[in-house]
């Protein structure tokens, strides 16, 4: 399911390829116990896929890796 709420999202991560930040994520799909983002890179057009996993037994929900 996606998502709109842009208050949580993470911001600013660096073009895998070229290094420039991307404000946004273009795409969120939240799971059980993880989160999917689709970057796309305006400057170079490059796309690609973070991931963060969530610990069940933490009721933060504090990431694991992205």
């Amino acid at each position: 399911m996606a998502t709109t709420d842009f208050g949580s999202l993470p911001r600013e991560n660096p073009c895998a390829q070229c290094g420039k930040p991307i404000a946004v994520p273009e795409w969120v799909e939240a799971g059980p116990r993880r989160t999917s983002y689709l970057w796309r890179c305006r400057a170079c057009d490059y796309r690609f896929e973070a991931v963060a996993f969530f610990d069940q037994s933490e009721p933060n929900r504090e990431a694991l890796a992205a």
